[in-house]
């Protein structure tokens, strides 16, 4: 892989970005308002600027990510287990959101939407995790479990829950023994967690204390950076990313301080540009690739696994959609990014929509296999086969084709490949009306009864007790 991430960042500019960063957290330091958290750094050698900032010197950060794993686990609801590692295939998330797009209209999303876009999700073979988002139907303190439920009953997939309160992290784990059925949580992560630092150099006091509860069980985090260009960090990309590699490291080393060893993702990926022309903050624009990509390199620099998003600015399901998202998939996967988040994202992410998620699923299998490249070995170069055949166009027959052009050549059944008169007959299908097609198709079937009955029955006692509890 080194090969194909030089480009973004050379070592030398990666080592000059890294010494600025560590010149930031001892000089400027990082806000800690969470006291316990704020007394443990100080403990621990960090020292205090002032009554908020904390700063952290070369010493202590270095202590801590020695501690941090190079490889992160997760483990999905059907038994099976993956590692992400600096180098290895990149894997394909689903995101958050706030609203909902389908059959042309957005509306706020709700359980029975949220529901609906996991159906979808389960079955999407590039997809390797859902993710949690806000149900506008329940209040802000039980949309996080109830999220998580939704998710658990209805997707086998790895479950990213997205955290509103510090103890719906205890009601979600509650919740995640019942899934587990005795198995250990160390040994089968299911679930994993993230938090995203305030630009410049603030950790909130609930972020700090969704480290600290998480803390202790071997749970995957992620430490984000969301850094602004232009707004909430200097418009300059290698301002940015000096600035947003200094955040997610006092994030490293606070989760390596509360929990040594803590497996943890190193994301730049989430950074934005700001447009200043319209004054809207940016997701999907060729600078968010470049961040995304150097932020892998910068991850990798520190041994950890990365992220980022494909994300776009688009409303709809539209080419606008496929382009940015096609770019920014593409520019990660091939600069080393390990999670890319946002199958079905839209609209910068604020919207959820499954027909999205299927034209995503498609771009990832094609971003997947672009990643693999060309193999070159004895078989794959044919020099029999052509010898055989030599200047007959027979290649379509030989053993030589049907042994490998499963492999070698990517089918698909979204993408208009025949011809114009069959495309014509067919209805000139577009791939928007192709892709909600698919979506019918999934919602027509029933269910994933992955979950016992008496799973089911279990995590809706849970959610009925603490939505009880919580008014």
């Amino acid at each position: 892989m080194e090969g194909r991430v030089e480009g973004f960042l050379s070592s030398g500019e990666i080592r000059k970005i890294q010494e600025a960063s560590l010149e930031v957290l001892s000089e400027v330091g990082v806000k800690i308002p969470h006291p316990e958290v704020r007394q443990m750094l100080l403990e621990a050698g960090a020292k205090e600027k002032d009554e908020s900032a904390v700063a952290f010197p070369t010493e202590l950060v270095a202590g801590a990510l020695a501690k941090a794993p190079s490889y992160v686990p997760f483990a999905d609801l059907k038994d099976q287990r993956t590692e992400i590692k600096p180098g290895s295939t990149p894997l394909f998330w689903a995101g958050n959101a706030m609203y909902y797009y389908r059959d042309g209209k957005r509306r706020e999303l709700n359980r029975k939407s949220y529901v609906e876009f996991c159906r979808v999700a389960n079955e999407l073979p590039n997809l390797h995790a859902i993710v949690g988002t806000s149900l506008g139907d329940y209040p802000p303190t039980a949309r996080d479990f109830v999220g998580f439920r939704a998710m658990a009953e209805n997707t086998q997939k790895h479950l990213r829950p997205v955290i509103f309160t510090p103890q719906g992290i205890e009601i979600m784990l509650e919740m995640a023994d019942v899934l587990l059925e005795g198995k250990p949580l160390r040994e089968n992560p299911i679930l994993s967690f993230g938090f995203t630092i305030v630009s410049p150099l603030q950790w909130s006091n609930s972020a700090l204390e969704v480290f600290r509860v998480s803390s202790g069980h071997g749970i995957p985090l992620m430490v984000n950076s969301e850094v602004i260009c232009g707004a909430t960090g200097p418009v300059s990309l290698a301002g940015a990313l000096v600035l947003a590699n200094a955040e997610a490291i006092s994030g490293v080393t606070i989760a390596q301080l509360l929990e040594p060893g803590r497996p943890v993702v190193f994301n730049l990926g989430f950074s934005h540009t700001f447009d200043m022309l319209f004054a809207e903050t940016l997701t999907g624009a060729p600078e968010g690739a470049l961040l995304g990509a150097a932020g892998s390199r910068l991850a990798h620099f520190h041994r950890l696994p990365s992220a980022s998003w494909m994300s776009t600015e688009a409303k709809a399901p539209d080419s606008q959609a496929a382009s940015e998202k096609t770019m920014l998939g593409l520019l990660h996967a091939l600069g080393g990014v390990n999670l890319i988040w946002g199958i079905g994202n839209l609209e910068s992410t604020l919207t959820l929509c499954p027909e999205q998620a299927v034209i995503d699923d498609e771009i990832a299998a094609g971003i997947l296999r672009v990643w693999r490249g060309i193999r070159v070995d004895e078989e794959k170069m044919a020099v029999s086969a052509i010898k055989a055949i030599g200047q007959k166009a027979e290649y379509l027959g030989c053993d030589h084709t049907f042994r490998h052009f499963k492999e070698e050549l990517r089918t698909t059944q979204l993408m208009s490949r025949e011809r114009w008169a069959v495309w014509e007959r067919e209805g000139k299908k577009d791939l928007v009306i192709r892709a909600a097609q698919r979506v019918e198709e999934i919602l027509k079937n029933p269910p994933s009864d992955h979950l016992s009955g008496s799973q089911r029955e279990k995590l809706e006692r849970i959610e009925k007790k603490w939505l009880e509890k919580r008014g």
